[in-house]
């Protein structure tokens, strides 16, 4: 009987504990900063207070922080991977390896002291009472003075102090435009814990993940300085610089340092960027959403920063409408970057002599509002989703709005994708970003094969489909940590297709598309799978009589369709090799997917012509 009792407790338990599984939670952090800047130094000491919720259904008996800034030191894993990989980020090296000297010239390998990054945490308590800490390179482990269940709270405060590096990657500082301060992964950041377990990922190149929470931030720097980034300013009259509005009376703060005090609510990062000769441009825009602009206040970039201004209003429309609303109350964009990268309500982008420079640069880190920072994919694992998804919608934004043209999908960025399958060194999508082989990969991954997942599911699903899926899955899944069977399961219930063969194939595998017309006779088509991946097939047969007709056969693993005015044929089974079937016309010609959605490669075998 004893033995009985204790079965039917083990499995009520375990019962219990795969309910909770399957019910989505997530964690939630709450940030009060405060922090001084000694621009001279490039050096910063301050105090954070942390209110960590564990709405886990696990017991936690360590944290880990991030502190990003240390990966800028020589002998660093950032340092060491960038001496080995073999096409390395040219922003990062000094020379590049050659066949006799094959290590790559790493700029953080020349740091000096005073050039470095370093986040040192200098005390850090749990409730009032000291834990144990261990840094490992550019991760902080914290061993709990007590466990924190599920359900409760622990409050951590801490005091550190950091030095901004010289600007190689993101942040940093005296970026090539001459910013001061490009302030991004600079605090002492908590990693993300969730179904999967602790994102303790050091930082060796690429993306983050983060916990979703609320920031309370105060930084006080030389009055000198004009700041924007993360949050709404909360004492614009005390600060000026092109915040406070004509009906706000300026007090300005006295002394030597100004104290900005922002709050954000609701984001998983906080940035910053600061400069002496910052211009600030404030558009209101018809949605309520106030867009700010920073940049170098001199003659080389106000014209393009100036034009891409409505520019972003625009893009603002069409995110909107495309996606779902943008909630918070200001977004910035501020020249600081290397590039572009988002952040928490702001982007950082470099350059600006001309509109060209950065209104394509603009447009995708600003769709990253959405795809990161509303809908908080972890991108380290998943950078195919952050990265693939912003292409798609921002180029769509492009087309329309900068090129004139309109924003229907299309093939147009197919080449990267067949140019690494050419030169076989593709990788499979659910490759960690920082694990893949090359830059090249990685990028063609995440942004090329990443937008393609999209593009090809209008051939599978259809427009309309892919449409109404990516605002179900902004009305689902916003302030939320989506992954990819999320995803593929809005676009399954609005579109009534399955699509886990194609999540599967696309992301997990290396296989390849590739169909072909093999045999044509009298009125007889026989086409052929000669790749792995299966798909449905469009096909366009035109007869000797000049007439065509377009047949759309699905693939049998999608239990359906698509909405198409296209003669449905019976459905194909990807088991079997070669699919026959019979017209009411002797044919001339057959053309497989005549439009190029697929990404066959190769489309030699694609089109039969009579002779």
């Amino acid at each position: 009987m004893k033995n009985l009792f204790t079965l039917l407790f083990l499995t009520s338990s375990l019962l219990v504990n795969a309910q909770n599984n399957t019910s989505y939670w997530q964690q939630h952090v709450d940030y009060t900063m405060d922090v001084d800047v000694d621009v001279e130094k490039y050096q910063y000491t301050g105090t954070q207070k942390l209110v960590y919720a564990n709405n886990s259904p696990d017991v936690l008996n360590r944290v880990f922080y991030h502190l990003y800034f240390n990966a800028f030191q020589p002998g660093s894993e950032m340092d060491s991977r960038l001496e080995d990989i073999i096409d390395p980020d040219g922003r990062m090296v000094v020379n590049k390896g050659t066949r006799e000297n094959p290590k790559n010239e790493s700029r953080i390998a020349t740091l000096k002291p005073n050039e470095i990054g370093y986040l040192n945490v200098l005390s850090l308590t749990q409730n009032g009472k000291k834990v144990q800490t261990n840094v490992e390179g550019t991760i902080l482990v914290v061993d709990l003075v007590s466990p924190i269940p599920p359900g409760k709270k622990a409050v951590f405060e801490l005091t550190f102090e950091g030095q901004v590096p010289v600007h190689i990657r993101r942040a940093g500082r005296n970026n090539e435009d001459g910013v001061a301060l490009s302030m991004a992964q600079w605090y002492p950041k908590m990693a993300e814990y969730d179904f999967e377990g602790w994102h303790d990922d050091p930082y060796i190149a690429r993306e983050f993940h983060g916990v979703w929470g609320n920031f309370d931030v105060t930084i006080h720097i030389d009055k000198t300085y004009t700041i924007g980034g993360t949050g709404v300013l909360q004492n614009p009259q005390e600060i000026g610089h092109g915040y406070a509005t004509k009906s706000q009376k300026l007090n300005l703060q006295k002394g030597k340092k100004l104290a900005w005090h922002f709050k954000a609510k609701n984001v998983h990062d906080y940035s910053w960027a600061a400069d002496a000769n910052f211009a600030h441009d404030v558009l209101q825009t018809a949605s309520g959403t106030k867009l700010h602009f920073f940049y170098k206040n001199i003659d080389t970039y106000k014209k393009a920063w100036k034009e891409v201004q409505p520019l972003t209003e625009k893009a603002l429309e069409y995110f909107n409408s495309a996606i779902g609303p943008y909630p918070w109350e200001q977004y910035s964009v501020i020249q600081a970057g290397d590039g572009g990268m988002e952040y928490a309500m702001c982007t950082f982008v470099a350059g600006g002599k001309n509109l060209n420079e950065i209104a394509g640069t603009v447009f995708h880190e600003f769709a990253h509002a959405w795809f990161q920072h509303l809908l908080a994919t972890n991108e380290s694992k998943h950078s195919w989703m952050d990265e693939g998804f912003t292409t798609y919608i921002s180029t769509l934004a492009s087309n329309k709005i900068v090129e004139g043209g309109n924003d229907t999908p299309n093939s147009n960025g197919y080449r990267g994708y067949y140019y690494i399958v050419k030169n076989d060194f593709e990788e499979p999508l659910t490759t960690h970003s920082d694990r893949f082989h090359t830059n090249t990969a990685f990028g063609i991954a995440s942004y090329t094969k990443g937008s393609m997942f999209l593009t090809q599911l209008n051939y599978i699903i259809g427009e309309e489909n892919v449409k109404a899926a990516l605002k179900q899955y902004y009305a689902d899944f916003k302030f939320k940590h989506p992954t990819p069977n999320d995803f593929k399961r809005i676009a399954e219930k609005v579109s009534g297709i399955h699509l886990d063969w194609y999540l599967n194939e696309w992301t997990e595998t290396k296989h390849t598309i590739d169909y072909a017309v093999v045999k044509v006779e009298g009125t007889s088509i026989t086409l052929a799978r000669a790749g792995k991946m299966p798909m449905p097939i469009d096909v366009t047969v035109t007869y000797i009589d000049g007439t065509s007709e377009d047949f759309n056969i699905p693939l049998r693993m999608m239990r359906g369709t698509k909405p198409t005015t296209a003669i449905i044929l019976k459905d194909w089974a990807w088991a079997y090799p070669t699919y026959t079937f019979t017209t009411k016309k002797e044919v001339a010609k057959v053309e497989i997917d005549p439009l190029g959605f697929m990404a066959d490669i190769d489309k030699t075998n694609n089109t039969y012509s009579k002779k």
